[in-house]
Parts: C-alpha cells; sequence; structure tokens
C-alpha cells in the first residue's frame, strides 16, 4: 500500500503527496509550489512525477515552480486540458504506473470538459469532480456529463478511499442535510466532522461507502431526495433529479 500525505494550501486546497519507501513522490494537484518544497526539502523527498486532474489554477499553479526546482520531473495532465509543461498526456482508459502500482485513469467531465481522476491502489484521486458529501461545480460540462462521472466513480469498490482536492465537507454538509433531513448517516457524520473540524482535523479521505450513504448526489435514485426536489425538477429521472440538486445548490 502506498502511503498519501495531505499538503495544505490556499484556503482549503489538498496536495496529495504520495511517496515510497525509499524517499520518491508524486503529486497530485499542486497548485502552490511553496508549501510543497517545504515539504520535500525538510524529508529529502525525490519529486518523480506529478499527475493532473484538470487545468484550474488552484491545482496547476505550482507546477512551473516546480518543474524548475525538479526538472526531471514528469507532468502528467488529461489530454483535453490545458497544462502548461505537460510531459505525458492521458485520456479516459490509460494506466500510470505509480510506484509498482497501477493507477487507471478516468474520464470524469462535468467539472471542466476535460477533467480525469486516478485510480488505484484502492485510492482515487478525483480532483473537483467528488467532494465528501457534494461533487464540483459545472463550470464547463452539462449536468448529464456530470452525472454520469459520478455513476462511473460510485461503481468503484465502495472501500475505495476518496482523495478529493478541496475541505469542503462541513458546507457540503449543511446542504446535504436540508436536501435530505432525515436521513441518520447524514446526522452522524454531521457529529464526526464536527469534533474533526473543531480540532483542525482533515475529513478527508472519505470512502465510497461512506459518500454512497451520506451524498446527495450520489442519492438520486432515492425517494428521499426526489421528493426533495419535486418542486425544481421537470421530472423525476434520476439524471433530471441530479440536475436540479446541483442548481439547488449553486444557490444555496
Amino acid at each position: 500500500m502506498l502511503t498519501v500525505k495531505s499538503i495544505p494550501a490556499f484556503n482549503d486546497n489538498y496536495i496529495w503527496l504520495i511517496h515510497s519507501p525509499d524517499n520518491h513522490c508524486v503529486l497530485v494537484d499542486p497548485g502552490d509550489a511553496a508549501p510543497v518544497i517545504k515539504v520535500l526539502e525538510q524529508e529529502q523527498l525525490i519529486l518523480d512525477a506529478i499527475l493532473v486532474t484538470h487545468h484550474h489554477h488552484d491545482h496547476i499553479g505550482g507546477i512551473s515552480e516546480l518543474k524548475r526546482h525538479y526538472p526531471k520531473a514528469n507532468i502528467v495532465a488529461p489530454v483535453n486540458e490545458p497544462i502548461p509543461g505537460a510531459s505525458q498526456t492521458v485520456n479516459d482508459g490509460d494506466q500510470v504506473e505509480i510506484f509498482g502500482e497501477r493507477f487507471m485513469v478516468l474520464g470524469v467531465p462535468g467539472h471542466t470538459s476535460g477533467h480525469v481522476a486516478y485510480v488505484g491502489d484502492g485510492k482515487l484521486f478525483c480532483g473537483d469532480t467528488l467532494f465528501s458529501a457534494g461533487c464540483g461545480r459545472l463550470f464547463e460540462g452539462t449536468p448529464e456529463q456530470m452525472y454520469l462521472s459520478l455513476q462511473k466513480l460510485a461503481a468503484l469498490p465502495e472501500e475505495t478511499e476518496v482523495y478529493c482536492a478541496h475541505e469542503y465537507t462541513s458546507s457540503n454538509l449543511a446542504f446535504a442535510l436540508v436536501a435530505e433531513q432525515d436521513n441518520p448517516h447524514l446526522q452522524r457524520y454531521r457529529e464526526t466532522v464536527s469534533r474533526l473540524r473543531a480540532h483542525g482535523i482533515s475529513t478527508i479521505p472519505s470512502t465510497l461507502r461512506q459518500e454512497k450513504l451520506i451524498n446527495p448526489f450520489l442519492r438520486c435514485d432515492q425517494a428521499s431526495i426526489k421528493k426533495s426536489v419535486a418542486d425544481k425538477a421537470f421530472d423525476d429521472s434520476d439524471l433530471e433529479t441530479f440536475a436540479a440538486l446541483r442548481r439547488w445548490k449553486d444557490d444555496f
């Protein structure tokens, strides 16, 4: 099993550092170079590669500076996203090897049109597609694209750990508890999250098993969610339930 460490950046970003026992590492979505370089120097780590999920600045802003410090690092980026300095482009169905573990590349458009996720070793690095108790905004994609992307992630093994890129859990829960007020799993999860955040502890990673119980965007087939959006949806299909839920969350 690979070891994963979070490097906090900006107000609520997580840069993920995957490291091997022999002091080599891979980064996911380094939006800021400074905190990364500090960790790499303190722990005497060698940067082998950077995995990019999408083109937003808070995910790629540190790449140029890191490339200057670590010129041999391989920059792995989605083929359909404008990522400066990319040395390897990947698409849905491709594979990337990280310290002997094979990671599958999943195309997950919605937040952006070319967004990808990386899954392997029981870990999912999903950028801004799936959050704990929430999902990403639709900046470039359609509701149908995001819905299908989330369904693709939900089909992974339930024990898969979810490494999303932001600490949005508390605010996502505020909406989820309105969307599904009588969900006992949500109520228990809120207590856990409140306790963790009060002590400055991250709520990430989550698991897909947990998310299927508490994340309204993965529960659009449930009568409780359909009822909540009945006055906002054009029909009661799972897709329109998702679309109505996302529109509601945008204005929440």
